[in-house]
């Protein structure tokens, strides 16, 4: 015990300095190189993850938001999925920009508030929101828009960062010019986003919780970062959440 705590200390003193960024800066800065990640950890858990959700879901024909879109991860397997239309919202004109490049006719939307008042009632078919929500203040308001715009039979697919991880400490990081930035996180309880989505007719299709396990550790080491894994060992990382609108 003594030798793990002599060991975590050293690699705590160790470790760099970590700037915190706002949400819109962070990725602005972020996504010249946000592509370019083999190695992420969350982005690996978050692919498996949403590609087990959305095989729940009929995709074809249909109208979708994908709100945090960043460079448009996923957008290959949505595609493949035929849906009618895909729309892109991002804090962050620098994210924006990267999806345009590799998909010059997407049709996207900067965010600038959690209201969409320039979009109308009942949109979109489907709502897809990946490693985003914890960015989101005032998380409320964000599911009240987001509610409003879509139908009725409507279907939401939500995944991030697990609320304990971040509570105890967790951060997304980054580096840029040789420092480490963090982006600005708010916790927000799985339960929270749930009894939100519940009181707007909203019913749980399937929650799922994924752990770190021994199978993660090669990410860590990679990362120079077993003191990281030390710590978070058997924490909940990604959660993600599957609701139909009634």
């Amino acid at each position: 015990m003594l030798a793990t705590i002599k060991n975590y200390l050293q690699n705590k003193l160790s470790a760099p300095a970590i700037t915190e960024k706002s949400v819109v800066e962070a990725y602005d800065l972020w996504s010249a190189e946000y592509d370019m990640q083999p190695d992420n950890l969350m982005l690996h858990l978050d692919g498996k993850l949403f590609s087990n959700l959305i095989s729940q879901v009929d995709v074809k024909g249909k109208q979708v938001a994908d709100i945090g879109c960043g460079t448009g991860r996923h957008w290959p397997l949505i595609f493949s999925k035929e849906p009618a239309d895909l729309t892109g919202f991002d804090v962050s004109g620098g994210m924006l920009e990267k999806l345009k490049q590799k998909y010059p006719a997407a049709h996207t939307r900067l965010i600038t508030n959690n209201l969409y008042s320039d979009i109308s009632d009942s949109a979109y078919d489907i709502i897809i929101s990946t490693l985003t929500v914890a960015h989101i203040e005032d998380i409320e308001e964000a599911m009240q828009a987001w509610s409003r715009l879509l139908k009725s039979g409507g279907e939401i697919i939500i995944t991030d960062f697990h609320p304990h991880t971040l509570a105890f400490g967790g951060k997304r990081t980054f580096k840029y010019n040789n420092a480490v930035m963090a982006v600005r996180n708010y916790v927000h309880p799985i339960y929270t986003i749930k009894e939100i989505l519940l009181k707007n007719n909203f019913l749980l299709l399937k929650q799922e919780e994924v752990k770190i396990d021994e199978s993660m550790k090669p990410f860590y080491a990679k990362q120079n970062a077993m003191h990281v894994y030390e710590k978070y060992k058997d924490f909940p990382v990604i959660y993600g959440i599957h609701l139909k609108k009634e």
